[in-house]
C-alpha cells in the first residue's frame, strides 16, 4: 500500500535537503572529501534512501556503526562506494561484502594484517587511533608499540587514519586542540597516510580541523553542528500525526496518566497517534509544542506509550483527521524538542519508531 493506513503517523523525509546538507558541508570540506555517516539506519531517517540519494550526487565514502548495518548498505548500494564499518568485523565475517574495518585496537591490527598475509593480498582498513575519547581505537601505548614497528602493519592496505572528537560541539574545549595536537603527532610517527578527522561540528572549528575525509552524521540530518550559533543546516524531517478524537472538557477536569494535567477553563483537548513507543519522548509531556496549519498549539499531560494529547482550545478548526506535526515543524525542531527534553536532537532522530508510514521526498 503506497500512502498511510488510517490513523497512522507520516514521518516525511526530505532526500534533497539531505543532499543539499551534504553539499554544503563538502564545500566547507575543501579541498578533502566528506563522507556521510548513515549509521543507525540513518540517524533514524532510512539508510539505505538516504545513502542512494548521496551516492547520486557524488557521495564515494558511508561509515556505518556495526557489521550488519555495512551488509544491509552494500547489498542496496553495490559494489563502488566505500563503506567503512566503525565498530570492526574479523577477517572475512563481511564474506564477498567488501567492507572496509575500522581497526580498534592492536589486536585488530595483528589478526586483519595476518589474514592479508596469508591471503596475499593486502586486506583494506582504517586505522583509529584514539586521542581523548577513551572509547574505541587504539591507545597510547598501542599507539607507541605501532610507532616503533612499523612492521606490525605488514598486510594492511590503510585507507585513512581516523580519530574522533569528544568535545567538538564545545569549540573554545581545551580537549579539542589537545586532540588536534595528538593526533598529529600521533600521524608524524606511523607511516604516511590519509586522515580522517572531523565528525559535524569539528568541519566548523577551523582549518586546524581539515583532512582528508570529514565525517559528518548529524548535520546532514538538520541538527545544529553549533549549538548556541544559528542553525547553518536545513531541516529535513517532518512527524505529523493524525487526531483520532477531539473531546470537549469542563474546567477542572483533569488529562491523562496521573491527572498531571487539570484544565483552567472548559478546554478542547485532540488526542493523537503517537507516543513513547514510537520515540515521542515522555519528558516531553507538559513541556512540548505541536503545530497545525502553521500555528503552535500545545502539549498537556502525558505523553503515553501510543497517544499524546493536545490543548486545541483556541483552534476550532483543528478536527478528527487533521494532522499535527509533533516533531520537524516551527518550534518544534529535533533540537527543540531535545532540549525540552532534556536530550539532544540525536536521540530523537535515532528513536523513531518503526510504526510511521515514511514518505521520501526526492527532488
Amino acid at each position: 500500500m503506497s500512502g498511510p493506513l488510517t490513523g497512522q503517523p507520516v514521518l516525511t523525509i526530505d532526500l534533497p535537503a539531505i543532499v543539499a546538507n551534504w553539499r554544503d558541508l563538502a564545500a566547507r570540506g575543501a579541498p578533502g572529501a566528506v563522507a556521510g555517516v548513515v549509521k543507525a539506519d540513518g540517524y533514524g531517517l532510512g539508510a539505505v534512501e538516504v545513502a542512494r540519494a548521496l551516492r547520486a550526487a557524488g557521495c564515494r565514502h558511508f561509515f556505518v556503526a556495526c557489521l550488519t548495518e555495512g551488509l544491509a548498505l552494500r547489498a542496496a548500494l553495490g559494489p563502488a562506494p566505500m563503506i567503512a564499518v566503525l565498530e570492526g568485523f574479523a577477517p572475512q565475517e563481511d564474506g564477498d561484502a567488501a567492507l572496509v574495518p575500522v581497526l580498534n585496537a592492536l589486536a585488530d591490527v595483528a589478526v586483519h594484517a595476518a589474514a592479508g598475509r596469508a591471503a596475499g593480498v593486502a586486506r583494506r582498513a582504517i586505522l583509529h587511533l584514539d586521542t581523548g575519547m577513551a572509547r574505541l581505537g587504539l591507545d597510547g601505548p598501542e599507539q607507541v608499540r605501532l610507532a616503533d614497528d612499523h612492521a606490525l602493519l605488514a598486510g594492511l592496505d590503510l585507507l585513512y587514519v581516523m580519530t574522533h572528537l569528544a568535545c567538538a560541539d564545545e569549540p573554545d574545549h581545551p580537549l579539542n586542540a589537545d586532540q588536534a595536537a595528538r593526533f598529529a603527532a600521533a600521524c608524524a610517527a606511523l607511516p604516511s597516510m590519509r586522515r580522517s578527522f572531523a565528525n559535524s561540528s569539528g568541519m566548523f572549528l577551523g582549518p586546524g580541523f581539515a583532512s582528508d575525509l570529514a565525517r559528518p552524521g548529524c548535520a546532514l540530518y538538520g541538527i545544529n553542528p553549533m549549538p548556541g550559533a544559528p542553525n547553518p543546516m536545513r531541516q529535513v524531517m517532518r512527524l505529523a500525526a493524525p487526531v483520532l478524537q477531539v473531546r470537549e472538557i469542563p474546567a477542572g477536569a483533569s488529562v491523562g496518566y496521573g491527572a498531571s494535567w487539570v484544565a483552567p477553563r472548559p478546554s478542547r483537548i485532540a488526542t493523537v497517534a503517537v507516543g513513547y513507543a514510537d520515540g515521542y519522548l515522555r519528558s516531553l509531556s507538559g513541556r512540548a509544542v505541536g503545530e497545525c496549519r502553521g500555528r503552535p498549539v500545545p502539549l498537556v499531560a502525558r505523553v503515553s506509550m501510543d497517544l499524546t494529547t493536545f490543548d486545541v482550545t483556541d483552534r476550532p478548526d483543528i478536527a478528527v483527521g487533521d494532522r499535527i506535526t509533533v516533531l520537524g515543524g516551527a518550534g518544534c525542531t529535533p533540537d527543540q524538542a531535545a532540549a525540552l527534553a532534556g536530550t539532544i536532537g540525536y536521540e530523537l532522530l535515532t528513536g523513531l519508531g518503526a510504526r510511521y508510514h515514511r514518505d521520501y521526498i526526492r527532488g
